[in-house]
């Protein structure tokens, strides 16, 4: 939208997959008091950046390579050719093996972005499922909105005693031997190993990483750390000239719904520090 109304030729590739898809409802997003789905926000955008004259084309970007100071893209539809070229290629969550995942998130069961929605989640208990050093981070920074947080691990040895000194210190519980979670309407029965009760939980949280997808980048030779977040400097530029990337792709934010302009990490919380 801001490049159109800057008078320049822009084109979006759009590949229909974004992780807004993903919101059932935002509370977190200004200008919509009774909160907006992932969907109907995202058609909202693309009908105002068209409005200035945005091209937004349905598609993939297979390939891309730099010549002579111009970008070649190889599409689902096409070539094309362009001085600048932004990447907003975001992340991929990974989540654990639920049944029916999508209707879990749809239902706001499965939540996946504590710092966007956390407060939709007070006084619920919640599950924290992921490694260690990412799931206690995430209950931990939960506990401010619940009295009930529990990490989640199929084996004792999946929690080391260090996590489970500072779990306990936070007033976090940790369920050792959790063998399933069943999805139902309002949340999900855990089943325990061995014949223990079946417990329950109105939310879980995946806390488990993602999948950058930096692939584009990388073939434009651009710089990567190690989790494959792409390195930009203060203008948003990556060390490929004119080649630009924004949002999660190179922030590490993984935020779905966010428009607080976040630029470090905080101790607390690692992912933002606008909470």
């Amino acid at each position: 939208m801001y490049l159109a109304r800057f008078l320049h030729s822009v084109i979006v590739v759009d590949a229909g997959d974004a992780r807004a898809k993903l919101i059932p409802k935002s509370h977190n997003s200004p200008g919509f008091p009774d909160g907006v789905g992932g969907p109907e926000l995202l058609g909202r955008l693309k009908a105002q950046a068209q409005r200035y004259g945005a091209g937004v084309v349905d598609g993939r970007v297979a390939g891309a390579k730099k010549r002579d100071g111009t970008f070649v893209l190889t599409t689902t539809f096409g070539t094309i050719r362009a001085r600048r070229m932004v990447l907003a290629t975001g992340i991929v969550d990974k989540a654990p093996a639920i049944e029916r995942l999508e209707e879990a998130v749809a239902a706001g069961t499965v939540r996946l972005c504590p710092v966007c929605d956390a407060y939709e989640a007070v006084g619920k208990r919640i599950g924290v499922v992921g490694p260690e050093h990412l799931a206690l981070k995430e209950a931990l920074f939960l506990k401010e909105y619940s009295g009930q947080v529990t990490l989640l691990a199929n084996h004792p040895e999946d929690i080391s005693e260090a996590a489970r000194g500072m779990a306990s210190a936070g007033g976090i519980d940790i369920w050792d031997t959790v063998e399933d979670l069943v999805a139902r309407a309002t949340g999900f029965d855990v089943v325990m190993a061995e014949g223990a009760p079946m417990r329950e939980l109105d939310v879980v949280y995946p806390a488990m990483g993602s999948d950058v997808r930096s692939e584009l980048a990388v073939a434009l030779g651009a710089e990567c750390d190690a989790q494959g977040y792409v390195l930009v400097s203060r203008h948003l530029e990556t060390s490929t000239a004119g080649l630009y990337a924004i949002g999660d792709v190179a922030e590490g934010l993984n935020q779905i719904d966010c428009v607080w302009p976040c630029r470090h990490r905080s101790n607390t919380y690692p992912q933002c520090t606008s909470v």
